[in-house]
């Protein structure tokens, strides 16, 4: 199946990209700030119901990637 872009947008420095699956109850979650680079799936009910909540996992998740990064330096 090619890849169709849902939606692609800025969350702070963070890139994110929603894409279909094959899948057509799933989308896939990319997202990549330079650094790091993560990828999930979420249903397509989470992501039209759930959004703000997923946007505030994505920015918490990145957050304590850096902290755990400065903690260990």
């Amino acid at each position: 199946m090619a890849e169709n872009i849902i939606k692609s947008y800025q969350l702070g420095n963070i890139e994110v990209t929603i894409t279909e699956t094959d899948n057509p109850n799933k989308l896939l979650v990319d997202c990549n700030d330079g650094n790091y680079h993560s990828s999930f799936t979420v249903r397509r009910y989470e992501y039209k119901n759930y959004k703000r909540h997923m946007n505030q996992r994505i920015k918490n998740a990145y957050k304590a990637q850096y902290d755990q990064e400065a903690e260990n330096s």
